[in-house]
C-alpha cells in the first residue's frame, strides 16, 4: 500500500511538469540537464544529512542496468520537454501517456507478466484513442502539433525502457538508486548539451531560475525518489495503471489552469486511450478461493 501512494504522489507530481516546462526559457537538453542537478544535489544532501552510504558492491552489481536507465531517463526527459513546447500541454501529456500500452506489451517478453486477452483488446483501443488524438490542430498549426505528438510517442519508448530496466535493479532502496539515476543523467547530459545547443547561462532570467529550482527539487527530487521507492513494490502492468494519474493531472492543469481548448476528436481519443489502460489493469484476480486486488 505505502508503494502505491508514492507512485501515485510521483505521477501527480509529473503531471505538472507541463507547465514548468513549456515556460522555461531553455532548450529542452538544458532543462533536462540541471533537473537531473539539482534534483540530484537535493537529494545528495538529503543522502549525507541522514549518514547514508551507497551499497557500492551493489552499485557494481547493478551498473549496466543502472546506465541503460539513466541514459533512458535523460532521453525521456529531452523528448517529454520538447514535446511540450511543440504542441499543447494535453497533447504532449496523451502522446507520452501511450508508454504504459508499450510496458504492458513488452511485459510478457522482458518481466514474463501473462498478458491476458482484455489487455491485448485494450492495446487496440488504445491505439485507437491515439490516432484520435493525432487527428488534431488547425492546418497551419497542424505541423507543431504532429511535431509534438511524436516527440511525445519518442519520450514514451523512453519511459517503457525506464520502467522496465528498473524492475531489474536489486538490493537498492529507493533513494540511493534516485541518487544514482540523476547523477549519471547528469554525466550523460553534460557532453550531449555541450556538443549540441552548449549551455546559455547568459539568457536565464530571474524568473526562468525560480521556476528551474521549483521543478528541479520538486520533479526531480521529491518526484523521482517517490517514483523509484513506489515502483519497487509493484508489478509492471500495476505500474501502467496507476500511471494515468499523471496524463489526468495534465489534462486538468491544461484546460482548468492554461486555459488551452480540447477539441472533439480529442477528447474522444483521450477516453479511448485512458479508459482502455483503465478498464486493462484493473478488476480482481482469483487464486485458490480468494479474491484479492493487484
Amino acid at each position: 500500500m505505502k508503494e502505491k501512494i508514492y507512485f501515485v504522489l510521483s505521477m501527480i507530481i509529473f503531471g505538472a511538469v507541463g507547465v514548468f516546462a513549456k515556460y522555461i526559457n531553455m532548450t529542452s537538453s538544458e532543462i533536462a540537464f540541471f533537473l537531473s542537478l539539482i534534483g540530484g544535489l537535493m537529494l545528495l544532501a538529503v543522502f549525507v544529512w541522514t549518514k547514508q552510504k551507497v551499497p557500492w558492491q551493489k552499485v557494481r552489481k547493478n551498473a549496466a542496468a543502472l546506465f541503460i536507465a539513466s541514459a533512458a531517463l535523460s532521453g525521456n526527459w529531452i523528448f517529454l520537454f520538447q514535446a511540450y513546447k511543440e504542441t499543447t500541454i494535453a497533447n504532449a501529456a496523451l502522446s507520452y501517456y501511450f508508454a504504459p500500452v508499450m510496458v504492458i506489451m513488452l511485459s510478457p517478453f522482458v518481466l514474463k507478466e501473462k498478458l491476458s486477452l482484455k489487455k491485448a483488446v485494450c492495446i487496440c483501443i488504445a491505439m485507437l484513442g491515439l490516432f484520435f488524438i493525432l487527428q488534431n490542430g488547425r492546418l497551419e498549426t497542424i505541423g507543431h502539433q504532429l511535431l509534438g505528438i511524436g516527440y511525445g510517442l519518442v519520450a514514451a519508448c523512453f519511459y517503457a525502457i525506464l520502467t522496465l530496466v528498473n524492475k531489474f535493479i536489486r538490493d537498492l532502496d529507493g533513494m540511493a538508486n534516485t541518487l544514482l539515476q540523476l547523477g549519471l543523467s547528469v554525466v550523460i547530459l553534460s557532453p550531449f548539451v555541450l556538443t549540441t545547443n552548449g549551455f546559455h547561462f547568459s539568457s536565464i532570467t530571474g524568473n526562468t531560475l525560480i521556476w528551474m529550482l521549483v521543478l528541479g527539487t520538486l520533479h526531480g527530487g521529491v518526484g523521482f525518489y517517490l517514483f523509484f521507492a513506489g515502483m519497487k513494490g509493484l508489478r509492471g502492468q500495476s505500474i501502467a495503471v496507476l500511471s494515468y494519474i499523471d496524463p489526468l493531472t495534465s489534462l486538468l492543469i491544461s484546460v482548468l489552469i492554461v486555459g488551452e481548448r480540447m477539441a472533439l476528436q480529442q477528447l474522444i481519443g483521450a477516453v479511448l486511450l485512458l479508459g482502455s489502460i483503465w478498464i486493462g489493469e484493473t478488476g480482481v484476480k482469483r487464486k485458490e478461493g480468494t479474491v484479492y486486488n493487484d
